[in-house]
């Protein structure tokens, strides 16, 4: 069994996962939109933009695959109970993922150290996801 993390993204799909790529030194695995995919069932549910949102997208951060795409047929609200947590070993590391993905964002907890990290920030960024990045101590 594996667990995979997905991001659901309202047409920012393809920035967030060029933004995620770069932030976290990731690598893009898939990257397919809804004209590529040509799937019977979203087609008549599209304008002509919505054809080049994501379909399927998949990010690889180290060992862990994150599943993305764009929808059509639900709402978005930001969701601040669940997130993702990246992981680094150095505070140098963190300061520069979160620069990356700063604009835009609401910071929750600013970049500090608490009991169980050198360096810890939390925030929701541009695209509604809301993110951990921090060192172990």
């Amino acid at each position: 069994m594996e667990i995979v993390p997905t991001l659901n993204f309202a047409g920012g799909c393809r920035e967030a996962i060029h933004l995620y790529e770069k932030a976290f030194g990731g690598k893009i695995n898939c990257l397919l939109s809804y004209r590529e995919a040509d799937d019977p069932a979203y087609n008549p549910l599209l304008t002509e933009d919505q054809k080049d949102w994501i379909y399927h997208a998949e990010l690889l951060l180290g060992d862990i695959r994150i599943i993305m795409s764009d929808h059509v047929d639900i709402d978005f609200t930001t969701c601040y109970t669940n997130f993702l947590t990246v992981m680094y070993d150095t505070k140098e590391e963190v300061e520069r993922a979160y620069e990356v993905l700063r604009e835009g964002s609401q910071t929750i907890y600013p970049i500090q150290e608490t009991p169980y990290s050198t360096c810890r920030v939390v925030f929701v960024d541009k695209f509604g996801i809301r993110w951990g990045i921090m060192t172990e101590k």
